[in-house]
């Protein structure tokens, strides 16, 4: 997701900018990305009467994560950003996207326990925005910035988590194991301006029609009572 003009680029052109030279990618990274009805988790949080509670997900390129969870009901913002790497490391986009940081592009999503649960924000996750086997990288996008990771903020969260990444890895749903780690957040530092709401703003950007677009439109035919048409600020 190195490009960042509104031209819709030859998927060639799009690996040639993300994909660092020399850097061999597996053969399954540049194949389309399957879509997976992930099952209901079998242990989910309780809300607890609480009116907000946040969440944080690392699943490959961030447009696409906030862009999907921005539709789903319940959801009161995502932000895009950089997490799991050192609390004392201040990063941007450029030092991430190198790769040597330990920081992961990542989403902030803050949310209406009463309207939609954390197990459910999992399973919108796996169903349609990250393939949890492959490790490294999502789609096209290749580096440890571009891994799937879950980071819970309560022992609650860390609870369901665990459950459903043990629940997934039964399902058979996937051929290869569960790679997706549970990790520390640190400090979530979010991402410039211009990554903010970028599938919103940038509906034509060949990336997003390419990679990320078909997740919005694969939660919306899986999810429709989910979906919401108006993303969340």
């Amino acid at each position: 997701m190195r490009a960042l003009n509104n031209a819709a680029l030859p998927l060639f052109a799009a690996f040639a900018l993300v994909i660092a030279p020399g850097l061999l990618v597996p053969q399954r990274a540049i194949a389309a990305e399957e879509i997976r009805l992930a099952p209901v988790p079998a242990i989910d949080e309780q809300g607890g009467g609480a009116r907000t509670a946040t969440a944080y997900f690392a699943g490959g390129c961030f447009w696409g994560v906030e862009g999907v969870f921005s539709h789903l009901k319940g959801v009161k913002s995502v932000v895009s950003g950089y997490g799991g790497g050192p609390a004392n490391l201040r990063v941007d986009y450029e030092k991430v996207g190198a790769g040597r940081t330990g920081y992961a592009e990542a989403v902030r999503v803050i949310y209406d326990p009463s309207q939609v649960s954390y197990g459910t924000l999992l399973r919108v996750f796996f169903s349609v925005i990250t393939d949890p086997t492959t490790l490294n990288y999502q789609g096209p996008d290749y580096g440890t910035q571009y891994r799937s990771a879950l980071f819970p903020q309560s022992a609650e969260q860390e609870k369901v988590a665990k459950a459903y990444l043990a629940q997934i890895g039964k399902a058979g749903l996937w051929k290869d194991p569960i790679v997706t780690k549970i990790e520390a957040v640190g400090r979530f530092q979010p991402a410039e301006d211009y990554h903010q709401d970028f599938m919103k703003r940038n509906p034509d950007h060949g990336y997003i029609r390419r990679w990320d677009a078909p997740k919005l439109a694969a939660f919306k035919k899986l999810f429709p009572q989910l979906y919401r048409a108006t993303p969340s600020a």
